[in-house]
């Protein structure tokens, strides 16, 4: 969808499907350098996750095993519960496995922590975030995210992924909504 397309519903864009695509590219060649010679296990938080994995995990010079996780806490809203709840759990055993989180979007920090921690308690041999957006002052807990794409204001973005109500996941670009859609 083009930005025109969504009429008063899109505020700005904040990131071009070209600045996304880049910055990609160069996480996946640090994620290649910090890996090589390693079996690496991305693990997609579902459903926010879906486009960065699928465009980051090509982007890979080597062969990445896959699995996905849903975890839930955000509800209907705009802002994180911090009650977090598992929707659907890994097929994969972890032990003794390279695993790096994909995620979309990281905000207070509070599910991710919880993830991350919930994942080390299962044996890997190592447990590493990427996600394409951070919102440092949003931050409620600190979260190490080893390979971030971008640190954004805490506007509320949709799009490559992130939605409001299930919808604008599909966009091409990131960008901020007009207050009357959530208003």
């Amino acid at each position: 969808m083009d930005p025109c397309e969504m009429g008063r519903d899109l505020e700005k864009v904040l990131l071009t499907e070209e600045e996304i695509s880049q910055r990609l590219t160069e996480m996946a060649a640090e994620i290649d350098a910090d890996y090589a010679g390693r079996e690496i296990l991305l693990v997609g938080v579902l459903k926010g996750a879906a486009m960065v994995m699928a465009d980051l995990s090509r982007k890979l010079a080597h062969d990445a095993r896959m699995d996905w996780m849903a975890v839930s806490s955000y509800g209907s809203g705009t802002k994180s519960s911090g009650v977090v709840r598992i929707i659907k759990d890994l097929d994969t055993d972890l032990t003794g496995r390279d695993v790096l989180i994909v995620e979309d979007i990281v905000d207070s920090g509070l599910t991710l922590s919880w993830l991350a921690a919930n994942l080390r308690s299962r044996g890997p041999a190592s447990v590493e975030i990427a996600a394409l957006l951070r919102k440092p002052c949003e931050a409620k807990v600190q979260v190490n995210v080893k390979y971030c794409g971008f640190d954004i204001p805490g506007e509320f973005v949709v799009g490559y992924g992130l939605d409001y109500g299930e919808r604008y996941r599909t966009l091409p670009f990131v960008g901020t909504l007009a207050p009357h859609v959530y208003a």
